[in-house]
């Protein structure tokens, strides 16, 4: 004989729907990690995205840049910049100009900055030239070997008005002085040990004034004589690896998208398999 069920047995689950009760929370659980992926991933495709396209512009820009200073160092010299001019002188605007200038060298008030070259290591020698509106130009009349001619003592004063001799013209290539040292040494003034081509600083320990914000990198001179400073040897070289660097965040970014991809595939299925 049947009787009635009572309250509690009418709310007790039924076992199929309490295994149920169980399992959702792991795949809510699941399901809530796999999100949280994806969205970490759609940030990182987007950043990965974003940062190969930088590159793309840095390379457009780079490509430019090259393309200006090969024209600049192939052009037909111009007249070096005068004092009016100084303070628009540019990295942007004129390194690596092709310039001539003329005047007298104070030969003896020549810095040796040391260098490394095609031809060894040695020394670039910076003289200071005076021209004629009395304005002083560095000018690198070259490199020369280790056992090559020594500069001045900086305690040597000299000024424009005593210089001596004649007029001499250059032409050469336009260059920012370099006050940030190199060969991961500091400039020694004091002792007159020069391992960057810091125009300011030599201007100082050599006491002179009106001294142009760049130096001239002489061009090689014909017919030079044995011993001379060999001229001509700048290097003119830009790293341009933004096309490695873009095609790298672009990989990134598709590694990304891929395992995003993945991710959204699965979730997809197993959905399915619960259905």
């Amino acid at each position: 004989m049947n009787r009635p069920q009572g309250p509690a047995e009418q709310a007790a689950p039924q076992p199929d729907a309490a295994a149920a009760a169980l399992d959702a929370a792991p795949r809510r659980r699941s399901a809530g990690l796999r999100y949280l992926l994806l969205a970490i991933g759609s940030l990182l495709f987007a950043g990965f995205f974003a940062l190969g396209t930088w590159q793309v512009q840095r390379l457009q820009w780079k490509e430019a840049l090259i393309a200006r200073v090969e024209q600049r160092v192939h052009a037909t010299p111009v007249e070096a910049p005068a004092v009016a001019e100084w303070p628009g002188v540019s990295v942007e605007k004129d390194e690596y100009r092709h310039v001539r200038l003329s005047g007298v060298f104070l030969h003896e008030l020549t810095a040796r900055v040391q260098a490394s070259t095609a031809l060894g290591s040695g020394y670039w020698l910076l003289t200071p030239m005076c021209r004629d509106d009395g304005s002083v130009v560095l000018v690198n009349r070259g490199f020369v070997a280790a056992s090559g001619p020594a500069g001045a003592h900086p305690a040597a004063s000299v000024s424009c008005a005593q210089a001596q001799g004649a007029a001499t013209s250059v032409t050469g290539l336009l260059r920012i002085s370099e006050a940030k040292g190199g060969f991961l040494r500091k400039n020694d003034p004091a002792g007159d040990r020069w391992y960057s081509r810091d125009v300011q600083a030599i201007a100082d320990s050599r006491q002179l004034a009106q001294v142009a914000p760049y130096f001239v990198d002489a061009d090689a001179a014909t017919g030079a004589a044995v011993g001379e400073p060999v001229g001509g040897l700048t290097v003119v070289s830009f790293h341009n690896n933004h096309l490695v660097y873009a095609l790298t965040w672009y990989a990134l970014a598709l590694m990304v998208a891929w395992a995003c991809y993945w991710v959204v595939r699965n979730e997809r299925a197993l959905r399915k398999k619960g259905a």
